[in-house]
């Protein structure tokens, strides 16, 4: 397991991270368009990391992960009330960018900044070996965690139980964002809530005693 100390010094480096405002992966003219300010949640004894995708407009003005409508349904998804998921001896949250990363010409989030990744996702993951549950939010954190998911975000999820026992450690769950924009998606696979949502509960009920 990881000394504290050195994930003290990790959380530093992050928080001070500037790659996308001082080196983007596109040259300076696809620099991000505002301050960096990396949102995430590094612990040292969670037993369950939520790999999502990146910071909302809303998180960058808080510094909180997923303190927004799509944070409330996902801790109703997880059955957890917000004092236990923003604790972080139960819950890390490591999305792939760690800014948000802006809108596009439709008002929508653009993707999670290319920079960021490459650069501090091994180096995280590699710090937080007591991790036992991966929940894979978002076909960005899908194509990365999960072979053959960028693109195929409804059939990655429906086969969840086959990313959940595949034997590899740690175990992954892959989700839809819980985002208001997937809420027609819900309405249209109800195998969802119905067959993968009490399994999650159930698991992470059983990792949180």
């Amino acid at each position: 397991m990881s000394d504290e100390a050195e994930l003290e010094t990790l959380r530093r480096e992050i928080a001070a991270c500037r790659i996308c405002r001082d080196a983007p992966a596109k040259g300076a003219a696809r620099r991000l368009p505002h301050e960096p300010r990396p949102v995430a949640v590094i612990s040292f004894s969670a037993r369950i990391l939520i790999a999502g995708q990146a910071p909302g407009l809303r998180v960058h003005e808080s510094g909180l992960p997923f303190d927004d409508a799509s944070g409330d349904r996902l801790r109703s998804w997880l059955g957890v009330d917000r004092a236990s998921f923003y604790d972080r001896d139960r819950f890390a949250i490591v999305p792939m960018g760690f800014c948000f990363p802006g809108y596009d010409d439709k008002g929508a989030d653009l993707p999670p900044r290319r920079e960021c990744a490459p650069l501090w996702r091994q180096r995280v993951l590699s710090a937080m070996p007591q991790i036992e549950l991966v929940l894979v939010i978002g076909q960005y954190a899908q194509a990365w965690h999960i072979a053959g998911g960028r693109g195929v975000m409804t059939e990655t999820v429906r086969g969840w139980r086959d990313s959940l026992m595949s034997g590899r450690s740690p175990a992954v769950l892959p989700l839809p964002h819980p985002s208001w924009r997937n809420s027609g998606w819900l309405k249209r696979n109800s195998w969802f809530e119905e067959e993968l949502l009490p399994v999650l509960r159930a698991r992470t009920k059983m990792l949180l005693s």
